[in-house]
């Protein structure tokens, strides 16, 4: 009995044995595939931090790009406020201007309206030069060719 007692126990060691080697086998595995995903893994890092660089690049220079159109267009704006004053003061000074104008030609309107013809006051002068030069002797006035 003490031999089948000793193989018994000896069966058992081996079949755990066989257990253990067989576990080993299915980990060493594991394992390959980890070490894969390890180097995938690294591999997507690497990738990941040289994409943080060039984006990090980008954004500065966008930046810069950004401070140097901010700048450009403040001095445009500026400017445009400058241009925008000085066509105020000369739209003002133009309708001062026009509104001169349009008194002195309001001016020259009824006055024109008020004055007689020319032709008759040429008329008339003409007869008061005929009859005042008769009485003192002086000729006629040359308006009357």
């Amino acid at each position: 009995m003490t031999y089948i007692f000793g193989f018994m126990i000896e069966s058992m060691v081996a079949t755990l044995l066989l257990l253990t080697i067989l576990y080993v086998v299915k980990l060493s595995r594991q394992l390959r595939v980890l070490k894969a995903d390890e180097q995938s893994l690294r591999a997507t890092i690497s990738e990941l931090v040289t994409a943080t660089e060039i984006a990090e690049r980008a954004i500065a220079t966008l930046k810069a790009t950004m401070h140097e159109g901010e700048t450009k267009l403040t001095v445009q704006l500026n400017d445009a406020d400058k241009l925008a004053q000085d066509l105020a003061q000369q739209i003002s000074a133009g309708d001062e201007i026009v509104n001169k104008l349009a008194r002195i030609t309001g001016a020259a309107r009824t006055s024109d309206n008020d004055a007689p013809d020319a032709r008759k006051v040429a008329a008339a002068a003409q007869a008061f030069a005929e009859r005042t030069g008769g009485r003192a002797g002086v000729q006629s006035s040359p308006l009357a060719a």
